[in-house]
């Protein structure tokens, strides 16, 4: 995060505060909000995020599908929005036939806003005329930032420039920084409550692997900071997975011990704990993989450190043994159970 904070001063100006009053219907879920849509070009991932002063907004705004599109759907929300634009894009629609199909049959068109955008980087953005000012959007090349119920009018601008001025980063930090650069432009005039970020690949996936990213903050003082919080988790596990892959893959190699080489999953784990040092559970399986590679000398400080924290994970590690998740001698075994 302190690596990114020169970058959003850069793209902070002054932030207005004029804002128009609109009568809304009570029927509508009021999901007033900021969000953006966008395509990764390297990699053909697509993503949609949102935040608002709203409960559980990540029900109501964001709607994905691999290989197929993403869709922001806010202000008075019509959540069928969504699935139905998803349906389009499926059947080959562009995203502007699907959005103005949904428009032609909706008498509250005006009070919507909402983007499309499919697996080729083509969007359609509406926001209609009786969205709650401050309301705008902005589209770019592969992404769109909308927004409606404003503090200031720069919330899209500043969305926009902190998307594009951070190219070389991560696709999902890129994204991230919009969000808290629209936060740091005014946001939404009654502030925050919760946010959402889903990513998916651009191409059709096997159902376990359609969905890349799926985070919620359903209600949170700062629901950015633990949107953040939750996706840099994410990363730290998912080194743990290519670690334990990793070491799957050279186990099933049935090497000698002598010629055994778990650099590449211990790179792994290294990285997780990185990310999150204070972790019992990254630093166990560390362990629990260095005591399987004969490496015990390197396993008993983390092992030692890690029951002196909470002695449940020594009743753990005890039952690895029973299921064959840990191939020790008898004298190893005690040597950890001392500690």
């Amino acid at each position: 995060m302190k690596k990114n904070i020169g970058l959003l001063l850069l793209i902070l100006a002054a932030a207005c505060s004029n804002v128009s009053a609109q009568v809304y219907l009570k029927k509508e879920p009021l999901a007033h909000t900021y969000s953006i849509v966008a395509r990764d070009e390297k990699t053909g991932d697509m993503a949609v995020a949102v935040q608002s002063h709203w409960f559980s907004v990540g029900t109501l705004v964001p709607w994905v599908e691999a290989g197929v599109g993403v869709v922001a759907t806010q202000s008075f929300v019509n959540k069928s929005y969504g699935p139905q634009a998803l349906s389009m894009l499926r059947k080959g629609y562009t995203p502007q036939q699907a959005l103005d199909s949904l428009l032609k049959i909706d008498s509250s068109r005006e009070m919507r806003q909402v983007a499309i955008l499919d697996i080729k980087g083509n969007i359609a953005v509406h926001t209609g005329s009786k969205c709650i000012q401050v309301a705008k959007h902005i589209k770019g090349r592969n992404f769109s930032v909308q927004s409606n119920m404003m503090l200031g009018d720069s919330v899209c601008e500043y969305m926009k420039k902190a998307f594009e001025l951070s190219h070389q980063l991560p696709f999902v930090e890129r994204i991230l920084l919009a969000l808290e650069a629209a936060e740091a432009a005014g946001g939404d005039i009654r502030g925050m409550q919760s946010a959402a970020l889903l990513v998916v690949p651009g191409r059709i996936m096997l159902p376990w692997d359609k969905t890349l990213v799926d985070l919620r903050v359903d209600d949170a003082k700062k629901p950015l900071e633990e949107l953040r919080r939750l996706y840099t988790m994410q990363l730290a596990y998912d080194h743990m997975n290519s670690g334990d892959l990793a070491y799957e893959k050279m186990n099933n190699l049935n090497l000698a011990p002598e010629k055994q080489d778990i650099t590449e999953a211990m790179n792994e784990y290294n990285a997780a704990m990185q990310l999150f040092p204070d972790n019992l559970e990254m630093q166990f399986w560390t362990a629990v993989t260095l005591c399987n590679n004969k490496q015990l000398a390197k396993a008993l400080p983390m092992f030692k450190k890690i029951f002196v924290r909470d002695k449940k994970w020594k009743e753990l590690f005890r039952r690895l043994q029973p299921v064959g998740m840990i191939n020790i001698s008898k004298e190893d075994m005690q040597k950890v159970l001392a500690l």
